[in-house]
């Protein structure tokens, strides 16, 4: 690296960091309060059926805490300056792309249909160049502070990279079954994030095994895997292995933004298995359009590269007929 880089790389890091402690969204308001629609559907999405997000005295899923803060395609008003200046800067600098990379969430609060949310947001943090397998960026992390009434509901943490691709030439779309010289050139895929409570579904999948986790307390069956139970509350599980066989309940085909490993359009799709859990997955085996819900599929695993495979779904013969 030239000097001349290295000053301008420091200079920029430098200006960057200035951003952390400043606000991204002041006085934000929930465009809607609490409510059990919201609710019944995320549940629905979920296959979640904890008896507490019904009824009379229902309480939101705590996991929606930042659905009751989001700001819609017309965005909050409360956004501020120093934000769009620092996604801008970041703009101006090369670092155009930009992908979500995870959240952490703290619940001080349950929160019921009828609340009002407000919330603040403010710039926690902002990394230093980093290289990944997309490319060369910074990681934005923003802080929301959640509260209903003024009392603190919760706090979500939201990253973000903001990244310059890259630079792999890219290819022309590939037949669905690759060669290995054809998959070995190809950019690699971004892989999943993998944590204790997650580990043993992927060492599964190395096993070409899907593994669905099974309550030790009441026998519901959980996926993705969780820590605790959604039915009970106990920490207890085993597993039980999936026969494979499902039907798309939903899916999207997947135009935009393209990333250099994945070729779009392509099909994602919610399977729901025959054991009563769902998984979200690519479906193959018919072309991307042809795609409808009911869809019987059947599991697969593909390998991407020397370290990575994933389940799949290939549409089953019965497909014919759903498309038909």
């Amino acid at each position: 690296m030239s000097d001349d880089l290295s000053v301008r790389l420091d200079d920029l890091s430098a200006r960057l960091k200035a951003y952390e402690g400043r606000p991204a969204v002041l006085d934000g308001h929930g465009k809607d309060p609490v409510n059990a629609p919201m609710i019944r559907h995320w549940c629905e999405a979920m296959g979640d059926t904890n008896p507490a997000y019904t009824g009379p005295d229902a309480i939101a899923p705590p996991t929606m805490l930042q659905v009751w803060t989001m700001g819609g395609l017309s965005g909050h008003e409360g956004r501020s300056e120093a934000y769009d200046e620092l996604l801008g800067a970041l703009d101006d600098a090369g670092y155009t792309s930009v992908v979500a990379t995870d959240c952490e969430q703290e619940y001080l609060r349950a929160l019921r249909p009828g609340d009002e949310i407000t919330f603040d947001s403010v710039i926690e943090s902002v990394s230093g160049r980093k290289t990944t397998r997309l490319g060369t960026g910074y990681f934005v992390t923003t802080r929301m502070d959640v509260r209903v009434g003024g009392e603190s509901a919760g706090t979500h943490r939201f990253r973000i990279l903001k990244y310059a691709p890259a630079n792999r030439k890219r290819k022309e779309p590939e037949p669905e079954l690759e060669s290995e010289p054809q998959r070995s050139q190809r950019p690699p895929r971004p892989r999943p994030v993998v944590n204790r409570d997650n580990a043993g579904f992927w060492e599964g999948v190395g096993r070409h095994r899907l593994l669905i986790q099974r309550c030790a307390d009441c026998a519901t069956l959980r996926l993705p895997w969780l820590p605790g139970c959604n039915a009970c509350g106990s920490p207890d599980w085993d597993t039980v292995e999936a026969g494979g066989e499902g039907v798309v309940y939903s899916y999207v085909v997947m135009h935009h933004p393209p990333f250099p490993a994945f070729d779009p359009p392509y099909a994602v799709g919610l399977i729901e298995l025959v054991e009563g859990v769902r998984i979200v997955s690519n479906v193959i085996g018919v072309p991307y359009d042809k795609v409808r819900i009911g869809m019987p599929v059947r599991l697969e695993f593909v390998r991407y590269d020397d370290e990575l495979q994933l389940p799949v779904f290939r549409a089953s013969d019965d497909a014919e007929e759903v498309v038909a």
